[in-house]
């Protein structure tokens, strides 16, 4: 038997035809636009996501369509999909990345108050989440918000028209503000607070429960699927109590998973539900992978990846880069700052700059790591999935500016590899995420830190500390 994992990207979806054993016996792509109607925005046609799920689905299933037996989706978190009661696309889904919700995630955090969020769903709001999207559309779109019969994340609109079934899993509904992570269960009084109707919201389902056929294969179920970080971080085997994960894809992301429920300490980090059943803490930086792809195709118009640094010595160059492209989530929750460059002078180098972009990212992620240390975890390995985990050059960055291994897997392709393997467990392939993980997911390398190079490193990531204080006041956005 065959299954099937898909990841809904950001940029596109990516889909795997996948052997019970863990081998990948084909893949998949299709690509979408992604629309910028506004500063700041960012929105996206959910009939792309159909119609690219569909076009992998056929080539990956081509000749083996009786022999799929199960599928999961591992998504995009926090975008809002609102339908109508036709069960049709009200407006264009607004993604995770979408930084128009300032004044709704200030009224949450600060009218009606952190210690209430944190007491209702173990989260504060960041401007991402799904809860200030739906106040935006509320205040500035009314007649869309009178429309609307059903409330659903990315993957799960996609599940439906699959499907049919409206379902969503804790991981990716616990991005949404709107769910109780402790209990497991959606939040009435956070649903009060956001006018929203719990028969908006879809059922809840653990990641790997089955909740209905596809339409397009004769013998496959669908599994309920998970957030693309819960999904990645399965697909890397971090399922157990102090496993760590490191994501280095469009965004970034410091992933933690736990045993019980893990609250975070001021809200630094997220405190979500796992797709394994459990809980995990995770740190987000909304701009990781995409730091590099900008600076070298956009800026530097090449697609020299590889070379782009060659000449700069690791943790020399004064050249600092803050990754905040799109703003940043965490620790900071500041839609306003941006990038920056500092420490440049007339004989930086082309090479020192494409090295700084790819420590400033590593150093955004340390920020996450130091709150989950500040919060007594010991952080001293973590796996690496994602488009930035292919650079031996940010891999070796990354172990000496977090001092801890950094491990490479012989699988690396993160959300679309995790939701396969919840398939499997939901179709009885494996008793559980953690079996299911020990059987299949290996290690191919890994890089240890450098002690010299943990010193110079430190010292620089004690001036990039300073950096964020020294420009959060700056506004460079017109109002």
């Amino acid at each position: 038997m065959f299954y099937i994992g898909l990841d809904l990207g950001t940029s596109g979806l990516k889909g795997l035809l996948v052997s019970a054993d863990g081998i990948i016996l084909k893949e998949a792509s299709a690509a979408y636009p992604v629309r910028y109607p506004a500063s700041g925005w960012s929105e996206q046609d959910p009939a792309e996501w159909v119609r690219a799920a569909r076009e992998i689905l056929a080539k990956l299933a081509h000749g083996v369509e009786k022999q799929v037996r199960g599928v999961g989706i591992g998504g995009q978190m926090h975008g809002l999909v609102l339908l109508d009661k036709k069960w049709e696309v009200i407006r264009p889904a607004i993604l995770w990345n979408d930084g128009r919700t300032e004044r709704e995630t200030a009224y949450l955090n600060e009218t009606v108050g952190r210690e209430k969020l944190d007491a209702c769903t173990a989260n504060i709001a960041f401007a991402g989440f799904t809860a200030p999207k739906i106040l935006w559309v509320k205040e500035h779109e009314p007649e869309n918000f009178a429309r609307i019969a059903k409330i659903l994340l990315p993957k799960d609109y996609l599940a439906y028209k699959l499907t049919g079934v409206f379902s969503t899993d804790y991981s990716d509904a616990s991005g949404t503000l709107l769910l109780d992570v402790r209990r497991r269960e959606w939040s009435r009084e956070m649903c009060g607070i956001c006018s929203v109707s719990e028969k908006w919201l879809p059922t809840l389902y653990e990641s790997y429960a089955p909740t209905g056929k596809v339409g397009c294969l004769p013998n496959a179920v669908l599994v309920a699927g998970a957030g693309d970080n819960a999904a990645a971080a399965v697909g890397t085997g971090t399922v157990k109590g102090g496993d760590c994960n490191l994501s280095l894809g469009t965004s970034g992301t410091v992933f933690i998973a736990g045993e019980r429920f893990l609250p975070s300490v001021d809200n630094a980090l997220h405190s979500f539900c796992h797709a394994n059943g459990k809980w995990h803490l995770m740190g987000c930086i909304l701009s990781a992978a995409s730091c590099n792809r900008w600076w070298l195709e956009e800026i530097l118009q090449t697609g020299d990846y590889d070379g782009a640094a060659a000449g700069a010595a690791l943790g020399e160059g004064e050249a600092i880069f803050l990754p905040y492209l799109m703003g940043e989530r965490s620790p900071h929750n500041d839609v306003n700052i941006r990038g920056a460059f500092l420490g440049l002078r007339m004989e930086t180098t082309r090479g020192e700059m494409s090295l700084a972009v790819l420590e400033g990212v590593a150093f955004a992620l340390r920020d996450c790591v130091e709150c989950a240390r500040a919060e007594g975890m010991a952080i001293q390995r973590a796996t690496v999935c994602g488009g930035g985990a292919k650079s031996a050059v940010w891999k070796k960055i990354l172990a000496n500016v977090l001092n801890a291994e950094i491990c490479s897997l012989e699988t690396e392709q993160g959300p679309a590899f995790g939701a396969a393997m919840l398939a499997m467990v939901g179709c009885g392939e494996y008793p559980t995420v953690e079996s299911a993980a020990d059987a299949i997911v290996r290690e191919r390398e890994c890089v240890l830190p450098d002690p010299s190079l943990v010193q110079k490193y430190g010292e620089k990531y004690a001036v990039f500390r300073t950096c964020y204080p020294a420009l959060k006041g700056i506004r460079t956005r017109r109002a």
